[in-house]
């Protein structure tokens, strides 16, 4: 039933149900319509069929007058005299519009639809004896299947003045009615139509599909190719508008990094000025935090140009070894005398950006270093995809920081010490190189103590062994 939602609440869905019901309700109602039409030619081909009949017997009865009693009483092709008793019903106006056109008698005949049973011959001597008194015969059950056949009184006067009364049958014609339709046709009909609604429906929603894959694919990298220019008319605009998108984008953060480069170039020199004419107060405690507060300026220049330059950055994705990368990283750690140590090895081999991983994972554990004693490395491998985690033993965070603290400049004063804390952009830029190679990086305290910083790759990455 799920499914079932999620398929109609989308494009296709919605698209598959209107075309299935329109071009079913379609094909069903012509369908139907020539059904109908075919019906009314049969009925007036039969009509002029007993209108033949009829007029050839009445002719030879006005050409005939000497013959004209025994041709009554031998009757001609489903017609015959009427009896007098017959009970006339409605009159029979397209039997009458027929005869209308023909010449002769039969032109001024007067037509009324009676019972079946004044069509019969009667034939006594056909018929069984009558049961001995106090007996009756059962009645005879009719049989459903029977279709009695229609009768019609006919009044035609001859062209000598005499009058005569006929009875003219003709067989019964089954009507199916309208809405009769053959089942195999009716399902064998919406079948077809159901898999051409779904073919149009899927071929048209797939160029807003592919552009709504490379919407997400930009969010993630957006030196990306650009949509390729094919398809209708308005999809192709739609095409060329996203690829100009693309463009200003890529434009604007290009400019955007220059800008930033160019101002940590230029600052450069008067920061270097800077620092060595404070080098000159004579103030020791003034001086030293004087350069202090030049240094985190500088650490604030070069971060800004750092997450910039994360955003912006056009590495190639490699097969990359994610255990050989941690253990490097944690052995370079290490060798600077930190707690640090890598466990959990996993054999995956992933599509990624090397520059970029190893400045992601060197942020986190080098964060982990800066304000915990002891730092584990872990790699698990699920159904679910690929998990890194970085553990450490340090105060850990409250539940409202968790996220707060990956916003740019968020600094955390009470659990995290102002002289170690840098500028407040590892953790967003260590966020931003996460997601461009597909990942989803956050944070969570351990039951035990301490934080852990959590990279998962889910398992439609691309991930070879």
């Amino acid at each position: 039933m799920q499914r079932l939602r999620h398929f109609l609440s989308s494009m296709v869905g919605r698209l598959f149900v209107i075309l299935l019901v329109g071009m079913a309700v379609a094909a069903i109602g012509a369908t139907m319509l020539a059904s109908s039409k075919r019906q009314q030619e049969f009925e007036r081909q039969n009509l002029n069929r007993v209108a033949d009949r009829l007029q050839g017997y009445v002719n030879m009865l006005d050409g005939n007058p000497e013959l004209r009693e025994r041709l009554l009483q031998a009757g001609g092709p489903s017609v015959r005299s009427l009896p007098p008793d017959a009970r006339l019903g409605r009159p029979d106006t397209a039997l009458m519009q027929v005869l209308d056109d023909r010449a002769g008698p039969v032109a001024r005949a007067h037509v009324h639809f009676t019972s079946f049973r004044s069509c019969i011959p009667r034939l006594q001597e056909f018929l069984p004896p009558p049961p001995p008194d106090g007996h009756r015969r059962p009645p005879r059950e009719r049989d459903p299947s029977f279709i009695p056949p229609k009768c019609r009184a006919v009044d035609v006067t001859l062209s000598d003045g005499t009058l005569l009364k006929l009875a003219l049958d003709s067989p019964a014609v089954a009507h199916n009615g309208i809405l009769a339709v053959d089942p195999l046709f009716l399902t064998l009909l919406v079948l077809a139509i159901g898999v051409l609604a779904y073919i149009v429906a899927r071929m048209s929603s797939k160029p807003l599909q592919d552009m709504a894959s490379a919407a997400e694919e930009l969010g993630d990298d957006l030196q990306r190719a650009p949509l390729p220019l094919r398809g209708p008319r308005e999809v192709q605009r739609a095409a060329e508008a996203f690829n100009a998108m693309q463009q200003r984008l890529q434009r604007h953060l290009a400019e955007r990094t220059q800008m930033l480069a160019a101002i940590t170039h230029d600052l450069q020199t008067p920061l270097t000025r800077l620092r060595l004419r404070l080098e000159n107060v004579s103030d020791e405690a003034l001086r030293e935090r004087l350069i202090g507060d030049l240094a985190a300026m500088q650490a604030l220049v070069r971060e800004g140009l750092e997450l910039a330059r994360s955003a912006e950055s056009s590495e190639q994705r490699a097969a990359l070894d994610l255990d050989s990368l941690l253990e490097s990283i944690v052995e370079d750690t290490a060798e600077g005398g930190a707690d640090v140590a890598f466990e959990g090895r996993s054999g995956a081999v992933l599509m990624l950006r090397p520059l970029a991983m190893h400045r992601l994972f060197s942020n986190l554990v080098d964060n982990a270093v800066m304000y915990a004693h002891r730092v584990r490395v872990r790699v698990e491998r699920a159904q679910d995809g690929i998990t890194v985690v970085v553990a450490d033993d340090g105060p850990g965070l409250s539940e409202d920081q968790l996220e707060a603290v990956f916003d740019p400049f968020v600094r955390v004063e009470t659990s995290r010490s102002r002289e170690t804390g840098g500028a407040g952009l590892g953790l967003t830029i260590a966020r931003a190189l996460a997601e461009k190679d597909g990942a989803r990086l956050w944070l969570r305290n351990r039951p035990a103590g301490g934080l852990e910083a959590v990279v998962h790759w889910p398992a439609s990455a691309q991930v070879r062994q």
